[in-house]
């Protein structure tokens, strides 16, 4: 049976990137309500653009040493490097996996050298900070990046003790978002039940294994096209959060709120 879910779809961003419109969606299953999200037993963040303003445009300097490190690797120039980049992302997901899979090249070596970058762009995080420290349940970060990345990243903004713990690439054995194996691994490697768990990301297309496995969606949407979602396949996204801080913020309060109805 078709039933309508209480919440909004939200279509891709216009080509101003200005203005976000929410058109009412069908669905099979209802999306996770509010009181679903406030009795959240683990949160799932993912770490760049999502906790951390995607205006900071960390991936510019990662992008640039992604391809420096393949014009060293091949003695090519920047242009043939870009080239070969994209080949190894539209083949294999990711430039790293391309990298291993054709060329045998060490993974440690590439995810050293492009995550050198300046992080003095990062803001201090004090609100967000407060925010997470209040929220219940246990949270951990869930990143394409590597621990190292994620603990100089953490520190810059002020969050590093805010999560329990790191699961990177390196231990996805190297698989990426969305593939489904990282899912599986975090789960089985930290006792996740998912069917209790949110997961928080700016990549619409990573949500989707986790709305499979049965876990609530947020999406932190920005303005780079390639974390948009397809358009007609959003059902992977339940909720939509522009400003982070704030939805959750005022998930914690909702969720206070409403504590004393549901003793009574």
């Amino acid at each position: 049976m078709i039933s309508r879910s209480v919440y909004n779809r939200v279509a891709p961003a216009s080509s101003s990137g200005l203005v976000w419109l929410i058109l009412p969606a069908m669905q099979t299953d209802p999306a996770p309500t509010l009181e679903r999200l406030a009795a959240t037993e683990t949160w799932l963040f993912d770490l760049d653009n999502t906790l951390y303003p995607a205006e900071c445009n960390l991936f510019a300097q990662i992008d640039r040493r992604m391809g420096e490190f393949i014009s060293r690797q091949f003695g090519i120039d920047a242009v043939a490097a870009k080239q070969r980049q994209k080949g190894f992302f539209q083949q294999h997901g990711t430039t790293l996996r391309g990298l291993m899979v054709d060329h045998g090249v060490d993974p440690a070596d590439f995810l050293n050298y492009v995550h050198d970058i300046d992080l003095s762009v990062l803001p201090a995080l004090p609100e967000l900070r407060q925010v997470l420290q209040a929220l219940p349940g246990r949270k951990l970060i869930f990143t394409n990046g590597t621990v190292a990345h994620a603990e100089r990243v953490l520190g810059r903004i002020g969050l590093a003790d805010c999560f329990e713990a790191v699961f990177d690439i390196v231990a996805s054995d190297y698989l990426p978002k969305p593939r489904p194996e990282p899912y599986d691994k975090l789960l089985a490697a930290h006792g996740v039940d998912p069917r209790r768990a949110t997961m928080v990301e700016d990549m619409a297309r990573n949500l989707a294994p986790a709305a499979r496995l049965g876990m609530a969606t947020i999406w932190v949407p920005t303005h780079s096209d390639w974390a948009q979602p397809v358009a007609g396949e959003t059902d992977h996204i339940h909720h939509v959060a522009p400003d982070l801080t704030g939805f959750l913020s005022a998930l914690s309060n909702s969720g206070r709120n409403a504590e004393p109805a549901a003793k009574g």
